[in-house]
């Protein structure tokens, strides 16, 4: 059932292709059935295939086909006529104008990061996958030595951080967990996001993947839940990973200069570190986000062993123990200051 928004979103794309969305409604499974086979191909062999699963996840599968290719009709493909296609702005015109006006604009065009047929919104893609579109051009280890040159441990940071989050005016910072999972049998092997499948063979009697934290099924995670998840042995070629990721999305690639910063990922307590997921890979592709118990991403001990963000997060035993330290070498100092002082008559005696 759609949702007072979705219908909305439904109803103002209707008002914008009121002839090509009704005469979607004919075609839609027939385009599905051409272009879901894997052996499609053009006449020049272009790939024509679009998964139907990724497809579906879409907010472009509601509107339909023909609301993007219009011209198809209802003897295509044997009509001989080329689809055309509609430029993104014709629904996406306020992005399209902050994009035009960014640094990137003339580097690349909307379908060179965004596959129309597999498009997603932010919440539901995996930071690891929004990196790899800026990776298309922009190598992973030239960006690491580009950002070596005043980036401490670099490697670390773009592991840790979506390009967005820097590189655009982008808000409202979560950190996001993702599930990932140990390449190889090596006990100091790489890790990557682990997929769908990955987490179902570890799901007994074909339970749902966010069972594997969320124990007691009520769509949120405790504390008590990501410990026991990281203290279980079943789970060693497993780890937690944290990405700082916005809520708010915007194509205003740029350089800012608060991004140079430290503080403004490196602050204690910031609000980030307040608001995390997990966000649990279904089988189109896409993420399902799961809400963490406030706060709960700050126990470095045993919540998030693998995730860490100096200054912010912070360990109760750690921080008790730091403080006695530190009062313990005051105390000793002004003990022996106190004492000296006190028998500074005698020490000039002898």
């Amino acid at each position: 059932m759609l949702t007072l928004r979705s219908a909305a979103f439904v109803l103002s794309i209707l008002s914008i292709f009121p002839l090509t969305a009704l005469a979607a409604n004919m075609p839609e499974d027939a385009c599905i059935t051409c272009h879901g086979d894997k052996n499609i191909s053009g006449k020049n062999g272009s790939h024509l295939f679009v998964d139907p699963v990724q497809y579906k996840k879409t907010s472009h599968s509601i509107i339909g086909c023909t609301s993007c290719h219009e011209s198809v009709t209802a003897n295509h493909p044997n009509d001989g006529i080329r689809p055309s296609r509609a430029t993104c702005k014709e629904c996406h015109n306020e992005v399209n104008q902050e994009y035009a006006a960014s640094l990137h604009a003339n580097n690349a065009g909307c379908a060179d990061c965004h596959n129309p047929h597999t498009v997603k919104s932010p919440a539901m893609t995996s930071a690891s996958d929004m990196n790899a579109m800026c990776a298309k051009c922009h190598g992973t280890n030239d960006m690491v030595k580009a950002h070596a040159k005043w980036l401490p441990q670099a490697d670390l940071h773009i592991d840790a951080l979506p390009c967005i989050t820097c590189h655009t005016g982008s808000e409202n910072y979560v950190i996001t967990m993702y599930i990932e999972k140990r390449i190889g049998s090596e006990k100091h092997s790489n890790f990557k996001v682990a997929s769908h499948d990955d987490l179902t063979r570890l799901v007994p009697g074909g339970k749902d993947v966010k069972s594997l934290i969320d124990s007691n099924n009520d769509n949120l995670i405790s504390l008590d839940e990501l410990r026991s998840f990281n203290l279980n042995s079943k789970h060693d070629d497993m780890r937690l990973w944290g990405m700082m990721t916005p809520e708010k999305v915007t194509h205003s690639y740029q350089i800012l200069d608060n991004r140079w910063d430290c503080t403004f990922c490196h602050a204690s307590g910031p609000k980030a570190m307040q608001t995390s997921y997990v966000a649990f890979p279904d089988k189109g592709g896409t993420y399902t986000r799961v809400a963490v118990e406030k706060g709960a991403v700050l126990d470095v001990l045993y919540g998030t062993p693998d995730f860490y963000m100096m200054g912010s997060t912070r360990s109760t035993a750690l921080s008790i123990v730091g403080g006695l330290i530190v009062l313990g070498g005051m105390g000793f100092a002004g003990v022996h200051g106190t004492f000296r002082f006190l028998t500074r008559r005698n020490r000039k005696e002898h």
